[in-house]
């Protein structure tokens, strides 16, 4: 236990200190924030450290067996509608416990909080159970998805404008610390059940759907409500260390009560699952246990250090950047942001590593690595030029995945499972905890409308490494064709060698 709780600590370290780093070199060059500001933020930059390995800790040993188990004796049931029910809840549960969706609610006003956080919780809770129909009846994902995302095309031109970039940011946002495991668990669980080679492929679409589904319920919902006003972000006043103390002695209480109320759904319904059905043996109910305390705290500390402390430190820079620095800096910071941050991410080496291994070394960690990192800095920057000029993100996303759309007829099948669920990986923790707040400092302080022109940047961080697999994809078709034909072996081989956890498709099918 001691030398995998190192190992997340190692994790989130890497994760952590590349903002560290950023906030310091911009605090003594050119976006001073006061002393005790930034004595505040190294402080909170090493509670969120400790927040997010005892938080992943607990992920590990406690809720990706819990959605293991769920998933797996969901399936056994063979009841279509009990499962379908019990999917729908599981993940409207998941979703309320996930801490990146409770910070984007907080900062958008003139909404109440449970109107977004319900609204995201059906809409991933609907995704779940298409995601488990896909599964049963194998229907393929790239159809599935494209027609989801014309239908969110279609939908954001009838919502609000104020929401329309809170909708496509509710997705990015969902897919965080809590969902993305839970839910790759929850599906194993379902596919593994039964047992032929499509299992992995399907797993890894689990979460692309549950991308999608909160975008087209969040953009419903924005028919009917408007947020309005300026956000509620606010830089504590601070003028000893004994502030900062007090600061986190009144503010962390409330967050005590939130992470109790978000864990509880989903402890009560794996306690139904354990009387009714699992019958776990004493040893893993106490691993369970454990790793629910370790969430449970973990979750605690990341929510406390991010609303005290990362988030005042990114609005604060923000507004710094535009009153001390030429706009060309706003741009390069938000480049340089996004590269770092990506190429610390302990998820990204694990996607680097799967890709490898797919691709039998054919597309190294390094070069997919390079790719998203470039690609993740090319959003922040996009999301800076968003900022000062006030485009819309439709034309974005627009644009975006369309091109994701085109690729996924010219990517293999599992690169474009893969690649959708990658998005989940760059917009980590810190997209929602500091991008955001950095984004909707500049905004304020240019007199832009936070609601059109801030939100929207983890979207755009979710975006560009679909982008990136899906054209790697279509690169590692290139070359198995070109290869296959130097050995006048047919292409379709060598694709369908690919595809090894996929049903092997026809000689004449095109791959996906």
């Amino acid at each position: 236990m001691l030398k995998l709780l190192l190992e997340k600590f190692k994790e989130s370290s890497q994760s952590v200190i590349p903002i560290i780093i950023l906030v310091a070199v911009l605090n003594f060059t050119i976006a001073k924030l006061s002393n005790w500001s930034f004595v505040l933020f190294l402080v909170s930059s090493v509670l969120m450290i400790i927040g997010i390995a005892l938080f992943n800790l607990g992920v590990d040993i406690s809720l990706i067996p819990i959605g293991e188990h769920i998933g797996s004796t969901l399936v056994k049931s063979r009841n279509l509608v009990l499962i379908v029910i019990l999917t729908f809840v599981v993940g409207c549960f998941v979703t309320v416990a996930e801490p990146d969706l409770a910070l984007l609610a907080a900062q958008i006003t003139g909404v109440p909080d449970a109107a977004i956080i319900a609204a995201v919780a059906i809409g991933v809770g609907l995704a779940l159970v298409g995601a488990f129909l896909r599964i049963l009846f194998q229907w393929r994902l790239s159809y599935i998805l494209i027609g989801c995302y014309v239908l969110a095309f279609i939908l954001s031109g009838f919502t609000n404008t104020n929401f329309l970039s809170i909708a496509w940011e509710s997705g990015a946002v969902t897919t965080g610390p809590i969902m993305v495991p839970f839910v790759m668990a929850l599906g194993l669980g379902l596919a593994s059940v039964r047992g032929d080679k499509a299992s992995e492929e399907d797993s890894f679409g689990l979460v692309a759907l549950t991308l999608i589904g909160p975008i087209l319920a969040v953009l419903i919902l924005g028919m009917f409500f408007t947020p309005a006003g300026e956000s509620n972000l606010a830089i504590p006043e601070l003028q000893s260390f004994k502030d900062i103390v007090s600061l986190y002695l009144r503010g962390t209480p409330e967050y005590f009560s939130q992470v109790a109320i978000a864990l509880f759904p989903i402890l009560l319904v794996f306690a139904i699952f354990q009387v009714l059905k699992l019958k776990l043996k004493r040893k893993a109910i106490l691993q369970i246990i454990a790793g629910t305390v370790y969430t449970f705290f973990g979750l605690v500390i990341f929510l406390a250090s991010a609303n005290l402390g990362f988030m005042p430190a990114g609005y604060a820079l923000g507004s710094a950047m535009i009153n001390n620095a030429h706009w060309v800096l706003l741009i390069l910071v938000g480049f340089a942001m996004g590269y770092f941050v990506v190429a610390a991410e302990p998820a990204v080496f694990v996607l680097k590593r799967q890709v490898d291994e797919v691709t039998a070394g054919a597309i190294s960690p390094k070069s997919m690595g390079l790719g998203l990192s470039i690609g993740v800095g090319t959003s922040v920057a996009l999301a800076m030029v968003r900022v000062l000029t006030g485009w819309s993100l439709f034309y974005f996303v627009l644009l975006g995945y369309g091109l994701v759309i085109i690729l996924t007829f010219l990517a293999p099948r599992l690169f474009t499972s893969i690649a959708f669920d990658s998005g989940a990986v760059a917009s980590g923790p810190l997209a929602a905890t500091f991008m955001l707040p950095f984004a909707i400092g500049a905004s304020e302080t240019l007199g832009g409308n936070i609601f059109t022109d801030a939100f929207g940047i983890v979207a755009l961080v979710a975006l560009t490494p679909v982008i990136v697999l899906l054209i790697f994809g279509v690169a590692f078709n290139i070359r198995a064709r070109k290869a296959a034909k130097e050995m006048a072996v047919p292409a379709e081989d060598t694709i369908i060698e690919l595809d090894y956890v996929a049903e092997a498709p026809d000689a004449n099918e095109t791959p996906e």
